[in-house]
């Protein structure tokens, strides 16, 4: 089965990731794409917190 068979069924990727692999190694365009390491946004956040968002933060987590 060529490759343009395999990727207009993408279920038919699913059953053979061989070529999958075999394609993303290939791939020229994927080989350009810059790399970057995103970090998450909701941090802890370090030392003491104001009361009335630790208030806040006690009747949210005691309503679920």
């Amino acid at each position: 089965m060529h490759f343009n068979q395999l990727r207009s069924n993408p279920f038919v990727l699913m059953t053979n990731p061989e070529v999958v692999f075999q394609a993303l190694e290939k791939s020229e365009s994927l080989a350009r794409l810059q790399c970057q390491v995103f970090r998450p946004l909701d941090k802890p956040i370090l030392g003491n917190l104001p009361a009335d968002v630790l208030a806040y933060d006690r009747r949210i987590d005691q309503s679920n």
